[in-house]
């Protein structure tokens, strides 16, 4: 069954991805990487900075590599410069 999940975009992010969050539909047991994927497929600028942007999942620093379930939020965020 497939599950809905929001992604939220932050700085550069939403720079590039043209607003500040929108809705996808995974299958069941997709990973914070599938829906990047799914993402830069939609926005081709986005592809270009993923790599350097961090991953929280329902306001917890997430691996990309983690399963997403039914309702949750993601959000995509600038690196943190320090000084």
């Amino acid at each position: 069954m497939p599950i809905r999940v929001k992604l939220v975009y932050f700085g550069q992010a939403r720079d590039a991805a043209g607003l500040r969050e929108e809705e996808f539909t995974l299958p069941d047991g997709a990973s914070v990487e599938v829906l990047l994927d799914r993402s830069s497929s939609k926005h081709d600028k986005i592809d270009k900075i993923r790599r350097m942007m961090k991953v929280a999942v329902n306001e917890e620093l997430a691996d990309k590599g983690q399963k997403l379930h039914e309702g949750d939020t993601v959000a995509l965020l600038p690196p943190v410069a320090g000084g």
